[in-house]
């Protein structure tokens, strides 16, 4: 008997052996471009397959296949539909708030928010903002709102074996510590563009979610994707943007000119590139140098100077550090597991089951000051940051929402000030993905994404963990992310949230009402 792991490396062993051009086995290109689902007819006449939403079919007998392709093959049905997005309909005005807009360093004391459906209608000082009669009045005395943040490099699963849950807890998670936005930059493309029009649609509750879809990988792997010409490029970027992908990821691409080719085939589409640099140094600086949308993680090394500086000044190449996961020494998060209980944590608590967080959280690895990487991370952030180059938070993942606090309160200790910190989660990401249109802000006319804080972080940036509601797309949500205005959300429990029984456990709260203030 031959069990799957020995199956597997055969596969691989003979995947190895066989030359790219296959010319030992007779083949033929029935598309001109690329295809997922490939299934046969009844009579094994015709071959089908999907890119994207369209379907598409070649019949193969002997009659009809004249044994070349070179025009594309025309779909013979679209299997996409459209649904609404349920945006809310009314008015809400959050009042007597200190509002952090991101506007520049404007901070405005006792103002209010005037939110119309999805969209922010108004906002300033109370005198300023004239609340409509029939508004819903929320008092937010003694609050601070920050517009929703935006993790720029998020890791998550978004399904498993394609199956969409309908509660996913790290989406949940995320929201409850006020990540409204997600992108992740290497996901399985068709679980993730599923989960992120279910989200839309209002199927499922959980971030904005923008993902790159699976990787452009350069090493032989059985995924390996081949980049000889900017043809190569233009298929597999245009079957990634078929299937919902608004950037790609260049991972390892070997050869500069691959990368290049990558860059212009995504400008030919209008799609973003961010790449995996592979902790490499002059790699980075070749991906800075080509105009790739973003750096991702870390530089492999301790310190960055002048040059460095004066080169990356003359991009537009934004940066996502990683701090978390940074390269060059112990990963970020040590640091925070090794200062902060994150066992004890609430909104951890809560979206987390205790087991899995106490596995990774109690008992954690010790890092020795002087060998703190973290700090050194984000010493060069700031000074990036510094150039105007845009700085995000990318929290990898790590600690579900709990990492994007993580990485905000990393920045700070690299130098920036609370401001500046609290911009790397909010208009920052925002300017680096080009959402600054909607996101990143609070101002007229943008997504009604908010984070309501207990405290102010200007204050003290550990207090981005104090989150009383989290409004996403107009709908504001409570701590246990019911709906109080806007919409009608009600969470159910979670596995590990029910007894034995099926009944809620001891200490658990999931639903909750509000009346007006």
């Amino acid at each position: 008997m031959i069990n799957d792991e020995t199956q597997d490396q055969d596969l691989q062993e003979e995947q190895k052996a066989m030359p790219a051009d296959a010319k030992a086995l007779p083949q033929t290109k029935v598309s001109a471009d690329a295809g997922d689902y490939l299934h046969w007819s009844g009579d094994s006449h015709t071959l089908y397959w999907t890119q994207g939403p369209e379907l598409f079919a070649h019949r193969v007998d002997l009659a009809a296949f004249d044994g070349a392709k070179t025009e594309p093959t025309p779909a013979i049905a679209r299997l996409g539909f459209t649904a609404s997005a349920p945006h809310p309909t009314g008015t809400i005005a959050l009042t007597n708030a200190r509002i952090v807009t991101m506007n520049s360093d404007q901070v405005i004391d006792g103002g209010t928010i005037l939110v119309s459906g999805n969209r922010i209608a108004a906002v300033g000082p109370a005198a300023s903002v004239a609340v409509p009669a029939g508004a819903r009045v929320i008092d937010m005395t003694g609050k601070t709102i920050v517009p929703g943040f935006i993790d720029a490099h998020w890791h998550g699963p978004h399904a498993s074996d394609q199956i969409v849950p309908d509660q996913n807890r790290v989406y949940y998670n995320s929201l409850a510590y006020g990540v409204t936005t997600v992108q992740d930059p290497s996901a399985d493309t068709h679980e993730v563009f599923a989960s992120a029009e279910m989200q839309k649609a209002g199927k499922i509750l959980g971030p904005r979610i923008f993902s790159t879809g699976t990787i452009l990988y350069g090493a032989e792997t059985p995924f390996m994707v081949e980049i000889g010409s900017e043809d190569d490029a233009l298929t597999h970027i245009r079957r990634l943007k078929d299937s919902g992908a608004w950037s790609v990821k260049s991972y390892n691409q070997p050869r500069r000119d691959q990368r290049q080719m990558v860059i212009e085939a995504a400008r030919q589409l209008g799609m973003e590139v961010v790449p995996e640099g592979g902790s490499l140094f002059m790699h980075n600086m070749t991906e800075i140098a080509d105009g790739h949308t973003t750096i991702e993680h870390a530089f492999p090394v301790p310190h960055i100077y002048q040059d460095v500086l004066q080169f990356w000044k003359g991009s537009k190449t934004a940066w996502t550090p990683t701090l978390i996961v940074a390269y060059g020494g112990p990963f970020g998060e040590y640091h925070w597991y090794q200062h902060f209980p994150a066992w004890q944590e609430p909104i951890e608590l809560k979206w987390t089951p205790q087991a899995l967080l106490d596995a990774r959280a109690r008992r954690p690895t010790i890092v020795p000051d002087d060998e703190d990487n973290i700090v050194n991370v984000a010493k060069q952030a700031k000074q990036v940051s510094d150039l105007g180059v845009p700085v995000s938070i990318g929290a990898h993942g790590q600690r579900e929402g709990l990492g994007a606090h993580w990485e905000i309160w990393g920045f700070a200790l690299g130098g920036m000030s609370n401001m500046e910190a609290l911009r790397t989660a909010t208009i920052n990401p925002a300017r680096a993905h080009g959402l600054d249109h909607d996101l990143g802000s609070i101002e007229p006319g943008k997504l009604a994404d908010l984070v309501i804080m207990d405290k102010n972080p200007l204050d003290d940036i550990h207090n981005t963990t104090s989150i009383r509601y989290t409004m996403i797309d107009g709908e504001l949500l409570d701590s246990d992310l019911n709906a109080v205005a806007g919409g009608t959300h009600r969470t159910r429990p979670f596995w590990f949230q029910q007894s034995a029984g099926g009944s809620y456990s001891e200490g658990t709260t999931v639903v909750t009402t509000h009346e007006d203030d």
